[in-house]
C-alpha cells in the first residue's frame, strides 16, 4: 500500500520560493483593506482640514533696494569724485545687510531683543486666558503685551550676560511693580520709577503700566541670539544680476514684518551714507593737520626772503632767472600736489595699487626735471642762486598752501553732498493673503499620507502576519486539504450573542450557555456545504483506516476543532450513519454546549471509573448521532488517556456505531492528540485563516510524526472571501431558494 500520509508528502515536497513579489496578493490586500484605507484617509483629511483652519496664518513681505555705482554727487569735483568711486559688489552688499553691523542696529532701534509674554501653561493656559485687544486698539510690536487686562511696555531692560536668556517674572505687590528670577525678588519699585537689582547689574524701565490678573515673562535676548534669529527669518537675494536686492520676511503679525523690512532698509542706507561721507571725513581731517603746518612754514620763508634782501640790498631777478624759477616753482607745487595725493591714497590703498604706482611714477618725474634746473641755477651768480632758492620757497609753499585751502572746501562740499549708492525702490509691503498654511494643499497632503499610511500598516501586518491564507500555501508545503470551510458569518453572530449571554449569567453561577449548531439552525449555510464535501472525502479516506475512529485536532487553540467536530457529526449522521462524538478534551472541552447538555458525566469520569460507559454516552437531537462530554476537569488528563481503559471505551464503541469523531486539544499545547491518535484510524487538522502559520502546521505535524501518528490532510477553517486569495465559493449562495 501506497504511503499517502500528509507527513511523507510532506517531506518529498519542494517549499516554494519566497523571493518573488506577488504584486496581485498586495493589490489584493488594499482591495481587501478599501474600507479601513479610505476611512483613514477620509479621518486624515479632516485633521489636515482643522489643523488648516487653526493654524496661525504666516505672511509675506518685502521689499526692494537699487545698489548704485558709487558717486560723490557733486558735479565739477571729477578728481575728488575719481578718487572716492568704487564698484559695488551685490554679493558683498547682501552680506553687509546681514551683517551685525546692520542687524544689530534695527535689534536695539526696535528693541528686539527684549521679548516680553503673559506667564501661561503650555496649551492649557490660553483656554483660561483673558481675551485679546480689541482689533481697533494698537498693541505693542516689540517689548510689551497687551490684551483685554494687561497692557505693559518696556523701554529698556539691562541684564548681565550671564543672565541673558534667563526668564524673569513681571509681577504687581501692593500696587508696586515686582521682579523675580526663580521665585527670587530681584527688585521692586513704586510704578514709573526705575527697577534696579542691589548691585545695580538689572536695571528695567518700564513705561506703560497695567497689569491685570496675569504676571508677565521678560527674556533679555543676548544679541547675538537676536540677531541669528533676525538673520534666519530674513531672506536677501538679487534679482537677477540688475543690481536690485529683495529683502523678503515671514511672520504672523504684518505690521512687525513691515516695520522690521523698513527699518533694515533704513539702518543700511545710513550706514551706506556714513561709510561715503567717512572717505571725504578722512581726507579734511589729512588736509586741516597740513595746514597749520604748511601756513608756518610760508610764514618762515617770507621772513627769510625780506631779511636777505634787506642785507644784500638786492635788486629784480632778470628775465633769465625768473624764467627759472616760475620753471622750479611749477615743479615744486606739482611735486607738493602729488605729496599730499600720496598721503590720501596711503589711506586707502597699498603701494602696489595701480593707481598708487602711477603716483610714483609722475612723482619721480618731476624730481628727475627738479634736479635739470638744480644744475641750472648752480651757474647763476651767488646772490641771484639766493634770491632765487628763498624766492622760490615762499612761491611753492604759497601754492601749496592756497591749494589746500581750496581742496578744504570742495571736500567740505563733497562732504555735504554726499548721497550714499542705496537706494529704497519699494518700501515694505506684506501682503494681504497668508502665505501658510495652504490649507487646500495641506488637506491633499494629509489625506494622500492618511491613505499611504495605512495601506502601509496594512501591508506591514500582513507582512508580520504569517498567517496561512489560502489552502494552495498547505499544498505547497505538501499537505494535503480535504475540506476549506468558509467563515459563516451566521455562526459569528451566534457566537457574539452567546458570549453576551454568558458575560449577563457569569455572575449567577449558569456556566455553558448552549451554542448554536449551524448544520440544524442553517443547513444551506456554505460552511456546512462544505463540511458536506468533507463527508464525501472521508466516505473513501475512511475506507483505507485500520478502524473508524477520526481525531480531529489542531495545532493551537481557537481554530473551530469543536465546530467542525459537531457540525460534521451532525453532517454524517444525517446520511443514516450512527455517529459518536466525543469530546477528549477534559481541560477547556465545550462540545456538551453545541448539544445543549451537561459537561458531566463524561469522558474523564468514565476513565477515572466513577461512571459507566452507559451513564456517559448521551443522545442529541439529531437522529443516530451521540455524544460524550468531557466529564469533570481532572488533574492529570494525559495519564487517564494512557489507561488501558481508554483503548477499552474506543474498541468497545467501534463495534456499536458506524463512525466515531474524536475532538481533542491543540497538540502543540498538550500531548493528549499524541496519545488519541495511536488508537485512531485517520486524523485531521484543523488550522484557522490567518491564525496559524505554516510553521506551526508543520511543527503541529512533526510533533504527530515524533509519536508515528499520521495526519490523513488538513481542514482549512473560517475561509474569509477575501481578494488577496483567488478561492471563490461554487455555486455562492446554491442551495437558497430564490422564490
Amino acid at each position: 500500500m501506497a504511503d499517502t500520509s500528509t507527513t511523507a508528502q510532506r517531506h518529498q515536497q519542494p517549499h516554494a520560493s519566497d523571493d518573488d513579489i506577488d504584486f496581485g496578493y498586495l493589490f489584493g490586500l488594499l482591495l481587501d483593506n478599501k474600507w479601513l484605507i479610505l476611512g483613514t484617509a477620509l479621518f486624515a483629511l479632516m485633521l489636515g482640514t482643522l489643523y488648516g483652519m487653526l493654524a496661525t496664518p504666516i505672511y509675506k513681505g518685502d521689499t526692494l533696494l537699487q545698489i548704485e555705482k558709487k558717486s560723490s554727487g557733486v558735479p565739477g569735483l571729477s578728481e575728488l569724485n575719481q578718487i572716492f568711486e568704487q564698484e559695488a559688489s551685490a554679493a558683498a552688499e547682501i552680506e553687509i545687510l546681514r551683517s551685525r553691523m546692520v542687524l544689530g542696529e534695527v535689534i536695539e532701534q526696535l528693541k528686539m531683543n527684549i521679548q516680553v509674554l503673559p506667564d501661561r501653561t503650555p496649551f492649557i493656559g490660553r483656554f483660561m486666558a483673558a481675551d485679546s485687544a480689541p482689533a481697533f486698539v494698537p498693541k505693542p510690536l516689540f517689548a510689551g503685551y497687551r490684551d483685554s487686562e494687561t497692557f505693559v511696555t518696556v523701554s529698556s531692560f539691562t541684564v548681565p550676560e550671564r543672565l541673558q536668556g534667563r526668564v524673569f517674572t513681571l509681577r504687581e505687590e501692593n500696587g508696586n511693580q515686582a521682579l523675580y528670577q526663580d521665585d527670587d525678588l530681584v527688585a521692586s519699585s513704586p510704578v514709573g520709577e526705575t527697577l534696579k537689582s542691589e548691585d545695580g547689574g538689572i536695571q528695567l524701565q518700564i513705561n506703560e503700566w497695567q497689569l491685570g490678573n496675569e504676571s508677565l515673562n521678560l527674556v533679555r535676548l543676548a544679541d547675538v541670539t537676536a540677531i541669528n534669529g533676525l538673520r534666519s527669518a530674513l531672506s536677501i537675494q538679487e534679482v537677477g544680476k540688475t543690481g536690485m536686492l529683495s529683502l523678503q520676511m515671514t511672520g504672523p503679525n504684518k505690521q512687525r514684518i513691515k516695520t522690521i523690512l523698513d527699518a533694515i532698509s533704513e539702518a543700511y542706507l545710513l550706514q551706506n551714507v556714513k561709510r561715503r561721507s567717512a572717505e571725504a571725513e578722512n581726507s579734511l581731517e589729512f588736509l586741516g593737520d597740513q595746514l597749520p603746518k604748511i601756513k608756518d612754514k610760508l610764514t618762515e620763508f617770507e621772513e627769510k626772503l625780506n631779511a636777505y634782501r634787506l642785507q644784500s640790498e638786492s635788486v629784480d631777478l632778470s628775465m633769465e632767472t625768473q624764467s627759472v624759477l616760475q620753471q622750479s616753482v611749477d615743479i615744486e607745487a606739482k611735486i607738493n600736489e602729488l605729496k599730499a595725493k600720496e598721503g590720501e591714497l596711503a589711506t586707502r590703498f597699498t603701494k602696489e595699487h595701480p593707481a598708487y604706482q602711477s603716483l610714483l611714477r609722475q612723482k619721480a618725474s618731476l624730481i628727475e626735471q627738479k634736479r635739470s634746473l638744480d644744475s641750472q641755477i648752480k651757474d647763476l651768480p651767488e646772490t641771484q642762486q639766493e634770491i632765487l632758492r628763498l624766492m622760490r620757497d615762499v612761491e611753492v609753499t604759497q601754492q601749496i598752501y592756497v591749494g589746500l585751502l581750496n581742496k578744504t572746501q570742495e571736500l567740505r562740499i563733497l562732504k555735504a553732498g554726499t548721497v550714499g549708492s542705496v537706494r529704497i525702490i519699494d518700501k515694505a509691503l506684506v501682503q494681504p493673503s497668508p502665505i501658510k498654511p495652504k490649507k487646500a494643499l495641506i488637506a491633499v497632503i494629509a489625506m494622500m499620507l492618511g491613505g499611504m499610511g495605512a495601506a502601509g500598516i496594512v501591508l506591514l501586518r500582513a507582512l508580520l502576519n504569517k498567517g496561512i491564507e489560502s489552502p494552495d500555501k498547505l499544498e505547497e508545503q505538501g499537505v494535503a486539504v480535504y475540506a476549506t470551510v468558509p467563515l459563516s458569518e451566521k455562526q459569528v453572530k451566534a457566537n457574539r450573542l452567546t458570549n453576551i449571554k454568558q458575560r449577563r449569567t457569569r455572575d449567577k453561577k449558569i456556566v455553558g450557555s448552549p451554542i448554536a449548531l449551524l448544520a440544524l439552525d442553517d443547513p444551506t449555510d456554505l460552511a456546512i456545504e462544505a463540511l458536506r464535501s468533507l463527508r464525501t472525502s472521508l466516505h473513501f479516506a475512511m475506507m483505507d483506516a485500520d478502524n473508524k475512529i477520526l481525531m480531529i485536532t489542531g495545532p493551537s487553540p481557537e481554530v473551530g476543532k469543536s465546530f467542525v467536530s459537531a457540525n460534521l457529526g451532525v453532517v454524517l449522521a444525517q446520511t443514516g450513519q450512527r455517529v459518536l462524538v466525543i469530546d477528549a478534551d477534559m481541560r477547556k472541552g465545550h462540545l456538551h454546549r453545541y448539544f445543549q447538555a451537561a459537561s458531566q458525566p463524561g469522558l474523564s469520569t468514565y476513565l477515572s471509573g466513577q461512571s459507566s460507559k452507559e451513564d456517559i454516552i448521551q443522545s442529541s437531537i439529531v437522529d443516530k448521532l451521540d455524544f460524550i462530554a468531557r466529564g469533570k476537569a481532572p488533574p492529570n488528563p494525559s495519564e487517564l488517556l494512557m489507561h488501558e481503559r481508554f483503548k477499552t471505551l474506543m474498541d468497545s464503541l467501534s463495534d456499536d456505531y458506524d463512525l466515531i469523531l474524536v475532538d481533542t486539544p491543540p497538540i502543540l499545547a498538550v500531548t493528549d492528540a499524541a496519545i488519541v491518535g495511536q488508537l485512531a484510524g485517520s486524523s485531521l487538522l484543523v488550522t484557522r485563516f490567518g491564525l496559524n502559520s505554516i510553521k506551526e502546521v508543520d511543527a503541529a505535524l512533526t510533533r504527530f510524526a515524533q509519536n508515528k501518528v499520521d495526519i490523513k490532510g488538513a481542514i482549512l477553517n473560517c475561509m474569509e472571501r477575501r481578494a488577496t486569495n483567488e478561492y471563490g465559493y461554487y455555486a455562492y449562495e446554491y442551495g437558497k431558494s430564490t422564490d
